[in-house]
């Protein structure tokens, strides 16, 4: 199965169940995830209303990944809620272990800047990533993010500090 066989499309609150399920099997599938298994504590009406409040924003986008109609990968990003902030935004992007090496991660974020481009909005995603993501880091700077800076022991993973490093993209 190729990154042609997978299904992009915006999360509706229908969701809800199939995206908390995902976010438990891939917090469990590594460590580069700003939560581990058990963390993501959101009730399925709690995610719910999550979903309905990413439809109604001119300036948020949940997208989700389906293979086989089970939720393989997914993105969320989110701008800023006041208008010298409403421009700009980061995301969160995660692919189940066994999709990885399928671009799909790279299909997503493509969907990202495709809708940032004509949102009228967005004119800058930011993100931030493990420094030891290299993999990760290399698929931003494919599609043209820009390391802008580090923060220190910005992460803390099974006792140890991890640094991010902040990348950004330009939306012209």
């Amino acid at each position: 199965m190729s990154a042609e066989d997978i299904l992009i499309r915006e999360a509706t609150s229908e969701d809800a169940e199939k995206l908390l399920d995902y976010l438990e099997k891939v917090s469990a599938e590594t460590d580069y995830l700003t939560f581990g298994p058990g963390e993501f504590q959101l009730t399925r009406d709690q995610e719910q209303d999550t979903l309905d409040s990413y439809a109604l924003r001119t300036n948020a986008l949940y997208l989700v990944a389906e293979a086989d109609g089970r939720i393989v990968g997914s993105l969320n990003f989110s701008g800023g809620s006041r208008p010298r902030t409403a421009h700009t935004g980061e995301f969160g992007i995660s692919v189940l272990k066994a999709y990885w090496g399928r671009h799909i991660g790279k299909v997503l974020l493509k969907a990202l800047i495709r809708w940032a481009e004509r949102s009228g909005t967005i004119r800058k995603i930011n993100l931030q990533v493990r420094e030891d993501n290299e993999r990760a880091i290399r698929l931003y700077t494919s599609l043209g993010f820009v390391r802008e800076g580090r923060i220190s022991r910005d992460l803390l993973v099974n006792g140890r500090f991890y640094d991010s490093v902040i990348m950004g993209l330009s939306i012209n």
